[in-house]
Parts: structure tokens; C-alpha cells; sequence
């Protein structure tokens, strides 16, 4: 057995090449990229994307078959953890500018220019946006929700529960206020 950053040589891993890096990379890299535009810095998005698929390729004997996705966004919630430990401010009510379009298609960008939305969002804990997000806004469920959020099926279930009916709460007190 070497380490991750070598050829790997248990289970599938050794399947797991430059073919394999570029598979995950084409699949996903603009998923990341989008999941950082929404939550960082628009100068920082490019260099938190690489660093995610940095660590995706450093550690691609732990990236698990069938549920790569919701394991680069576990992975881009520790970099962005470790980025704001910096002591570099998030804009969270500002969207990145979209000067060229590319994400002008993308619903939950309206929905979070929406001033009462904000709002909402805002009254919830960090980890509620975050659960909400990932489902919302990446279209993650069930085992994917769990993989991202390194818990069990039945615990993130009750997670995304427990983050719709605060928001619903919070989008009831902006509404009737």
C-alpha cells in the first residue's frame, strides 16, 4: 500500500488514473466551481475549485463510486471552512456577477436575489442554509444529502426536515411582518 499521493494498489483504487481524474473532473469541476460562486469570494472560486480537486485527486482511493459529487461538496464545505478561518469576509446577500451569462439560468439565483428570501435565509442557523442549499441548490437527496453532510440517511433526512420548517417559520414571520 502506497499513499494517496502515489499509485494506489488496494480495491478499485488502482483503476483510479489520470483517465479516472478526468472523468470526475469533466463530470463535476463546474458544479464545484458553481457551489463556491455562491458562497465565496468571486476572486477565491477558482482557487477553491483547485484546491477540491486537488484533494479529490490527492485522496481518490477514499473518493467513494457512485457518490463522487456529494463527496467533493463534503470536501468544498472544509475548504470553505478553512478559507473563512482566514479572516476573509463572505459577502453572503451579494450573487457574483454574471457578465457573460453563464449562470443567468439558474433558478436559485433569482430566488436568492428576492430581498424577503434573504431574509429567511438569514434567520437560519449556518448548518440549515447549508442542508437547504445542498439540496436546493445542488440537487442533492437521500444518499447523496448524507454523504455530503457525513451523516446517515435517516440524519440528514430529518436535517432537511428540521431546515425546511425553520425556514418555513422564518419566511412566515418576514411575510405577516
Amino acid at each position: 500500500m502506497t499513499d494517496h499521493d502515489g499509485p494506489a494498489t488496494v480495491g478499485g483504487a488502482a483503476a483510479r488514473s489520470d483517465a479516472w481524474f478526468e472523468e470526475l473532473f469533466t463530470a463535476h469541476a463546474g458544479a464545484v466551481h458553481r457551489y463556491f460562486l455562491r458562497r465565496a469570494p468571486r476572486d477565491d472560486v477558482d482557487d477553491l475549485t483547485a484546491d477540491v480537486l486537488a484533494t479529490a485527486w490527492r485522496r481518490r482511493a477514499d473518493v467513494p463510486d457512485g457518490h463522487e459529487l456529494p463527496w467533493l461538496y463534503r470536501t468544498a464545505g472544509f475548504v470553505l471552512a478553512n478559507h473563512r478561518r482566514k479572516g476573509r469576509p463572505i459577502p453572503v446577500e451579494a450573487l457574483p456577477d454574471d457578465v457573460d451569462g453563464e449562470y443567468a439560468a439558474d433558478p436559485a439565483d433569482l430566488v436568492v436575489a428576492d430581498a424577503q428570501v434573504t431574509e429567511a435565509l438569514a434567520a437560519l442557523s449556518a448548518r440549515d442554509r447549508h442542508v437547504l442549499m445542498l439540496h436546493a441548490w445542488e440537487g442533492l437527496d437521500g444518499e447523496e444529502l448524507a454523504a455530503a453532510l457525513g451523516i446517515g440517511r435517516g440524519g440528514a433526512a430529518a436535517a432537511l426536515s428540521r431546515a425546511r420548517a425553520r425556514l418555513r417559520t422564518a419566511w412566515d414571520e418576514r411575510v405577516s411582518a
